[in-house]
C-alpha cells in the first residue's frame, strides 16, 4: 500500500502479485492490475523468482519494488530483474551480495575500518566450528541468519548445552524465511540500545545519512516501537554514526535506500551490526522528522535522478514514534491471531499517521508475518509525540481478532520508556513486572476471600441462635442498627 500510494502520486501505474490466501488483500484491491502467483506457501509464491518475473514480463512492468521482506534482499532476484531489462528499485545485485549477506558485510566492514561486534565473519560450516568460536568468544553468544533480518533465524545461546538445538533451529528458520540456511555467530551484547542510520545514495555517487532511529523496544529481536531521533544520541554522536554509515555504504558502491544498524552499549560505544539492503518497515519516522518521502526518492533514484539535496541541507525537526500493530495475543505468549476483522475503528488527529493494510471483514491469514498496521505520531517534542500516540492508541480498536494494542498502551505508560532509557531488555522487564503484578493481585484477592469466609463462619453461630428465638435479623444488621441509633 505504501509503494502503491507513492507510485500513484508520481503518475505511475501499479501491478500487484498475490498468493491464493491474499486474493482479498488491500494492496490487491488498490493496484491498477493484480496477478496470482501461487498457493499460500511462500516458496511457491512470494519467494518464487521465476513466477514473479514472468508476471512482470506479462504486465509490461518497467520496474519492481521488492517491499520490506521475502525477496527484498535477495541478489538473485535483483540480478534476474537486470537480466530481463526490468529495473530493481534498490541496490545493485553486487552491492546486495556485499552487504545483504551479514557475513560478507562483516568482512567488508572490517576492511573499511568500521567497528563491529566480535564474532565469525563467515558462515558456520558445522556445529563443531560453532562450539569452537563460541568457546573463544565466551557465552552468551548470538546465532544469526546470514541472508536476512527481522529476527528470523536468530537465537541467543547462554550456555554450551543449548548450542546444538539453537544451531539447528536457526538454520531451519533461516532456510524457511530466506531460502538460505547459512548462519554465523557473534558475541551477545546484553541489553544494548539498537540504533540504525538511514542512508540514501544516488547513482552519481552521492551518499547522505538522514539521522538515526532507536529500535530498542523489541520482542525476540522483532521491533515493536521505533522512534526518531534516538533519545540516547547527541548531535555529535549522530554525526559520527552518520559519517560511518555513509563510509560503510560507499565501501561497497551502494545505491538507493539502505540502513546501517548499530548496537550501542552503556558506555557509549557503538558497533556495526548489519546492513539492511532495502527500505525498512520503520521508515515513516524518518520521513516525518526530515520531511522527505523515502519511497518517492527510491523511485526517482531508480530512474537515474540525482539526490535533490546535499548532506548539509538535511535537517531533523521534531520527534516521531511508530508502533507496530500485530495480530497476536500478548497475554497468551504472543500466540498468532488469524481470523476475520469484524470491526475497525482507526485513530486520527493532528500529528497522527496510520499506514495500514487491513479493512473490516478481511481475513488475517496465518501464513505470514502478523503485522497489521503501523501507527505513527509526530510532535515538535518527544513529549508531544508521546501524548498524541497515547491518544491515538485509545481511539484504535480492532474487533474479531486479538491484537497487541493493550501492550502498546502499557509501553507508552511506562516510566522507563517515557524517560527514554529503554534498551533491548525493556520489553522483557515490562512483561515480567506485569506478571508479578498479576500474581500479587491474585494473592490479594485470595486473602480478601479468605477473610470474608472467616467472618461469615464466625457469624454463623449467633445468627442461627437469633433465628431460633424468633428473631430473623442477623447480628451484622443488629450491630449496624445499634450504631446508627447512637
Amino acid at each position: 500500500m505504501r509503494v502503491i500510494r507513492a507510485c500513484h502520486e508520481l503518475g505511475i501505474s501499479t501491478v500487484a502479485v498475490f498468493s491464493e490466501v491474499d486474493r482479498g488483500a488491500l494492496h490487491v484491491l488498490r493496484a491498477d492490475e493484480a496477478y496470482p502467483i501461487g498457493p499460500a506457501s511462500a516458496p511457491e509464491s512470494y519467494l518464487n523468482i521465476e513466477r514473479i518475473l514472468e508476471v512482470a514480463r506479462r504486465a509490461g512492468a518497467d520496474a519492481i519494488h521488492p517491499g520490506y521482506g521475502f525477496l527484498s534482499e535477495n541478489p538473485k532476484f535483483a540480478r534476474g530483474c537486470e537480466e530481463i531489462g526490468i529495473k530493481f528499485i534498490g541496490p545493485s545485485a553486487s552491492a546486495m551480495e556485499a552487504m545483504g549477506s551479514k557475513t560478507r558485510a562483516r568482512q567488508n566492514m572490517e576492511r573499511a575500518g568500521v567497528p563491529f561486534v566480535p564474532g565469525s565473519s563467515k558462515g558456520l560450516g558445522s556445529l563443531v566450528e560453532a562450539r569452537e568460536i563460541a568457546s573463544r568468544l565466551a557465552y552468551p553468544v548470538m546465532l544469526k541468519a546470514a541472508a536476512g533480518g527481522g529476527g528470523k533465524g536468530m537465537r541467543l545461546v547462554e550456555k554450551e548445552a543449548d548450542l546444538s538445538s539453537a544451531f539447528d533451529a536457526a538454520r531451519s528458520e533461516a532456510l524457511r524465511a530466506f531460502g538460505d540456511d547459512e548462519v554465523y555467530l557473534e558475541k551477545a551484547i546484553i541489553d544494548p540500545r539498537h540504533i540504525e542510520v538511514q542512508v540514501l545514495a544516488d547513482e552519481d555517487g552521492q551518499t547522505v545519512y538522514l539521522g538515526e532511529r532507536d529500535c530498542s523496544v523489541q520482542r525476540r529481536h522483532q521491533k515493536v516501537i521505533e522512534e526518531a531521533p534516538s533519545p540516547a544520541v547527541s548531535p555529535g554522536k549522530r554525526r559520527e554514526m552518520g559519517e560511518i554509515a555513509v563510509r560503510a555504504a560507499q565501501a561497497v558502491g551502494y545505491t538507493n535506500a539502505g540502513t546501517i544498524e548499530f548496537l550501542a552499549d552503556n558506555e557509549g560505544n557503538f558497533y556495526f551490526l548489519e546492513m539492511n539492503t532495502r527500505l525498512q518497515v520503520e521508515h515513516p519516522v524518518t520521513e516525518l522528522v526530515t520531511g522527505l518521502d523515502l519511497v518517492e526518492l527510491q523511485i526517482r533514484i531508480a530512474c537515474g535522478e540525482p539526490l535533490p539535496f546535499r548532506q548539509d541541507e538535511v535537517q531533523i525537526r521534531g520527534h516521531a514514534i511508530e508502533c507496530r500493530v500485530y495480530a497476536e495475543d500478548p497475554e497468551n505468549n504472543y500466540f498468532p491471531s488469524p481470523g476475520k476483522i469484524t470491526s475497525l475503528m482507526e485513530p486520527s488527529g493532528p500529528g497522527v499517521r496510520l499506514d495500514s493494510g487491513v479493512y473490516p471483514e478481511w481475513n488475517v491469514p496465518m501464513e505470514y508475518d502478523p503485522l497489521l498496521a503501523k501507527l505513527i505520531s509526530y510532535g515538535t517534542t518527544r513529549e508531544q509525540a508521546m501524548v498524541r500516540l497515547k491518544q491515538a492508541l485509545q481511539e484504535y480498536a480492532i474487533g474479531g481478532i486479538k491484537t497487541n494494542l493493550s501492550l502498546l498502551r502499557r509501553i507508552l505508560e511506562d516510566r522507563e520508556f517515557y524517560s527514554g532509557r529503554a534498551n533491548t531488555g525493556f520489553l522483557l522487564r515490562l512483561q515480567e513486572g506485569s506478571s508479578k503484578s498479576r500474581e500479587g493481585a491474585e494473592e490479594t484477592v485470595a486473602l480478601v476471600a479468605a477473610g470474608i469466609f472467616r467472618l461469615l463462619a464466625e457469624s454463623a453461630s449467633p445468627s442461627t441462635t437469633s433465628r431460633a428465638n424468633g428473631d430473623s435479623v442477623s447480628e451484622w444488621k443488629k450491630t449496624a442498627r445499634s450504631e446508627a441509633s447512637r
